[in-house]
C-alpha cells in the first residue's frame, strides 16, 4: 500500500503526473473522479475526460461527496485509485453544507487502512493573496489543512510547476 499526493497550480500538469505515477503501479485503474458538474460546460468537460479515461483502460467512479467510503470500496491490492481532485471535492462539500471535517477525517482513516495504491491530486490554493471573502477563506483553509494531513501520512508527495514534478517528500 502506498499513498502519494500531487500539489500544483491550475494547469501546472498535476494530473497528467497522477496519472503517470498510477500508470506506473501496473494492474487495475480506477479513476475516482470527484467533479459534479452544475453547467454545461463542465458537463462537456466531464465527458471529454470520461471518454479518454475510458480509451486508456481507466475504471471511472464518480463520487462527489462519499470519497472515503468509496475509496474504501474500491481499494484492493495491487489496484492503483487516483482520486481527481481533493479540492474538488471540497468544494462539493461546502456547497452541500456538509461537515467537512468530519468527512476529511474520514477520508484520513480510510487512506491509513486501505490496501493498493492511492494517488490523490489537489490544487495547491494557498499560494496567493488571502482571499477577499470568508467562504474564500474557509475553502482555502480547509484545503490547506487537508493538504497537510494527508501529506503526513504519505508516502510521497510532489508539487507541479510548469508540468515539472518537485519531489518534496520521499
Amino acid at each position: 500500500m502506498s499513498v502519494n499526493l500531487v500539489l500544483g497550480g491550475a494547469r501546472s500538469g498535476k494530473s497528467r503526473r497522477a496519472e503517470q505515477i498510477a500508470r506506473g503501479f501496473g494492474g487495475d485503474r480506477v479513476y475516482l473522479a470527484t467533479s459534479e458538474p452544475f453547467d454545461d460546460e463542465m458537463r462537456q468537460r466531464v465527458a471529454l475526460h470520461r471518454a479518454d479515461r475510458d480509451a486508456h483502460g481507466w475504471i471511472t467512479v464518480e463520487e462527489p461527496l462519499a470519497l472515503a467510503e468509496t475509496l474504501a470500496a474500491q481499494a484492493e491490492p495491487g489496484r492503483a485509485i487516483l482520486v481527481e481532485c481533493l479540492t474538488t471535492w471540497l468544494g462539493n462539500l461546502m456547497h452541500h453544507e456538509r461537515d467537512v471535517a468530519a468527512a476529511c477525517a474520514d477520508l484520513l482513516a480510510a487512506l491509513e487502512t486501505v490496501s493498493g495504491h492511492v494517488i490523490l491530486v489537489g490544487t495547491e490554493v494557498g499560494l496567493g493573496i488571502v482571499p477577499e471573502n470568508a467562504l474564500a477563506r474557509r475553502f482555502r483553509d480547509h484545503a490547506g489543512r487537508l493538504h497537510q494531513d494527508i501529506a503526513r501520512i504519505a508516502d510521497r508527495v510532489e508539487l507541479v510547476v510548469a508540468g515539472l514534478p518537485v519531489v518534496v517528500k520521499g
